[in-house]
């Protein structure tokens, strides 16, 4: 049998070529397989069948057994020199020749013996460049047309050498991190960016970004492909937490690295053209708008009572003994607006953050901390600059008369709660004016409640991490913690009131009335927790308007947050229309103006508080996964799914609130111990064990 065309000369004995899973074989005819199909033999003795059109191409002119492949194609390998193909084009472009391998043969090595004509088969079927193959003969490309492909052939491999240089220095760098002895990154404060190594480019940085926003923001992040791609190279899982990961064996990421931050719009650093406003606050005098008429209380006992930790001093407290035997309080707010103007770099950066953001990790300050720890900051024995209510209370606790004044104060004392219930618990007759205080806070609360007020006091979590080292704090509400709060509340009020009173356009905090379950239910109820906890779900949410409204839980017909314009933009923005009215100057912002601004704000606040508590429940979970043994003690709150018996627990030791599913029968207000058989903070999952119930 003799085949002819594709598979001409097909006959036992000759050596054929052909393709395997696109692997280029050699193999000699054996044998004819059925009336179309011959079977041939490889030199590892391998049998294949073959349709004469599989054939790419007919060794003629020598017979073969399967042993002489291995020394044939190590003959022609040694003729394998590509350059050989320019010299060939050269010659037959000038005329515009096709040829064949048999052709090419005779002008590369004169001879057109097999293994030559094989050769000159194999440079022109691998060749790209010089010649493109037309049925069985192939034609020299134009000029043009390989200086192009050449062109391209650079840049490709231009780009698969940048490409491997890339990969080489990720490469090097996970290897530097991981034999680096005990050595992982620092945790950073929040507003700390990515350190990239210094001989990195910026293509490096890029294709590094695009890994980032992978393992940030998962299928919805841009540049997937080139993420992946990168992962492939690396033999890693093409999925968002190998990118984490890979992120930090860079050593780029910590392994608690904030994805909720970085999800977020929240700026974490200060751009430096407001740093260099800030820097120029710190270094020349401001002129003060208000010293016509800023009132000097610099005689003053002024108290400032905050955490330790605080570094933005925002409200300090005064009291008053007047010439008719009456008190008036003096609640002392920060004046930052002395230092900046509406519209200008300082407040359009205020503006566009919205609010300081508190994080475990630290905080991501509203200004450049220099201006809110400093100038803008009450300082204890400094001459500070201060937005000043004065409250004088009937003995109910209702407001009888009030005033507004910026002033100048001199904090005295810089206290923490612990101090000022030290003081209290302790009668030291040497502060009695935080005695009076306390007192009159006492009173306003009683007004309050009298006035409708709705009092909830849940245990609060203070999650602090200090070099990966987590603690909380259960934060009670104290005498000192009540004073503080009932204080600024007052405030509130003193500039509700004066907003509505002169139609000014502020942002007014309203709250609808709850619809609170009867109170023969809630006193079926535990006090407490449990009950505090019944009456928290049926609160509506607080709403900001520039139309004075009822605060339903604060028991107020109007009230206006003015108490931390360092650190809440929508309390600076009051601080700009009152302290404009109170000179007699027209308002900085209109009423639409107002409307336009609080909208914003109050989206980039909700954002804001939404990272607080989504990295506040993140570490809460770490701690728990740091102390797999230990034994809590748990209060069941109330029910979330009864019918899963899915309830939510109250970690007492540490004012944690988790879900919780029940194996068994319990009740609101029931006291158990757990632990906790599962948890994993990344993707929010918490499970716990019931040990019993408590002795």
């Amino acid at each position: 049998m003799f085949f002819t065309g594709q598979g001409q000369g097909l006959e036992k004995g000759t050596l054929v070529e052909f393709r395997q899973h696109n692997d280029v074989r050699l193999a000699v005819v054996d044998r004819p397989e059925g009336k179309k199909h011959w079977i041939v033999i490889d030199d590892r003795g391998q049998h294949y069948t073959l349709h004469p059109r599989e054939v790419t191409y007919t060794v003629s002119g020598q017979s073969f057994k399967p042993a002489d492949i291995v020394k044939f194609k190590q003959t022609v390998q040694s003729y394998l020199d590509p350059s050989g193909l320019e010299v060939a084009w050269e010659l037959l472009v000038e005329d515009n020749q096709t040829t064949s391998p048999a052709e090419l043969a005779d002008i590369l090595f004169s001879d057109r013996s097999p293994e030559y004509c094989y050769a000159a088969h194999c440079l022109l079927s691998a060749d790209k460049l010089y010649f493109k193959q037309k049925g069985d003969r192939y034609e020299p490309r134009s000029a043009n047309q390989v200086a192009e492909l050449k062109h391209q052939q650079a840049v490709t491999e231009q780009k698969q050498q940048e490409w491997q240089t890339f990969l080489n220095q990720v490469t090097q760098l996970i290897e530097q991190t991981s034999s680096a002895q005990g050595q992982q990154v620092p945790l950073k404060l929040p507003h700390s960016p990515t350190q990239y190594p210094a001989n990195w480019d910026a293509k490096t940085r890029s294709r590094i970004e695009s890994v980032e926003r992978f393992a940030t923001l998962g299928e919805e992040a841009t540049q997937i492909a080139q993420a992946r791609e990168i992962l492939a190279a690396l033999h890693r899982p093409e999925t968002p937490q190998a990118a984490f990961q890979l992120l930090v064996d860079l050593g780029l990421w910590h392994p608690h690295e904030n994805l909720f931050l970085r999800r977020s719009q929240i700026p974490v650093t200060f751009l430096p053209e407001v740093l260099a406003v800030a820097h120029s606050c710190l270094n020349q005098p401001v002129s003060d708008i208000d010293a016509d008429h800023r009132l000097d209380l610099t005689h003053l006992k002024v108290y400032t009572i905050d955490d330790e930790s605080t570094r933005e001093i925002d409200d300090g407290l005064s009291i008053e003994d007047l010439s008719d035997g009456r008190q008036r309080l003096w609640i002392h707010i920060a004046d930052p607006t002395r230092l900046i103007h509406p519209g200008d770099t300082l407040d359009l950066e205020a503006r566009r953050r919205g609010t300081t953001v508190y994080l475990p990790t630290g905080m991501i300050p509203m200004f450049p901390p220099e201006l809110a720890t400093g100038p803008m900051s009450l300082v204890q024995g400094q001459t500070c600059y201060a937005l000043s209510f004065g409250v004088i209370l009937r003995a109910d606790g209702a407001i009888a008369d009030y005033c507004i004044h910026p002033t100048l104060i001199r904090p005295t004392y810089r206290l923490t709660y612990e101090d000022v219930d030290e003081i209290l618990q302790l009668g030291v007759q040497a502060e009695p004016e935080i005695a009076a205080i306390a007192e009159w806070a006492t009173c306003r609360q009683q007004w309050r409640l009298s006035q409708g007020a709705i009092s909830i006091n849940m245990p609060e979590s203070s999650i602090k991490v200090h070099n990966d080292d987590i603690s909380i704090n259960v934060l009670d509400s104290s005498a000192a913690r009540q004073l503080v709060a009932e204080m600024m509340i007052l405030a509130g009020e003193v500039a509700g009131l004066y907003g509505q009173t002169h139609n000014l356009a502020i942002p007014f905090r309203q709250q609808p009335q709850p619809e609170l379950p009867p109170e023969e239910e809630l006193l079926q109820l535990p006090a407490g927790p449990v009950r505090f906890s019944a009456m928290r779900r049926c609160m509506p949410r607080s709403e900001i308007s520039i139309t004075p409204a009822r605060h339903a839980s604060l028991g107020l017909d109007t009230y206006t947050q003015v108490t931390s314009p360092i650190r809440r933009y929508s309390d600076l923005l009051a601080h700009f229309q009152i302290k404009a009215h109170l000179r007699g100057d027209a308002l900085p912002f209109s009423a639409e103006q107002m409307q336009e601004l609080l909208l914003a704000v109050s989206t980039t606040t909700s954002e804001a508080t939404l990272v607080e508590r989504q990295t506040n429940r993140y570490w809460g979970l770490e701690y728990l996964r740091r102390h797999p043994d230990e034994v809590w003690h748990a209060l069941m709150l109330r029910w979330l799914r009864d019918y899963e018996n899915l309830g939510l627990i109250m970690l007492e030791d540490l004012g944690l609130e988790l879900a919780m599913r029940f194996q068994r029968s319990v009740q609101p207000g029931d006291r158990f111990l757990v632990k906790v058989v599962h948890v994993d903070p990344r993707q929010d999952i918490i499970q716990f064990q019931d040990v019993g119930n408590v002795l």
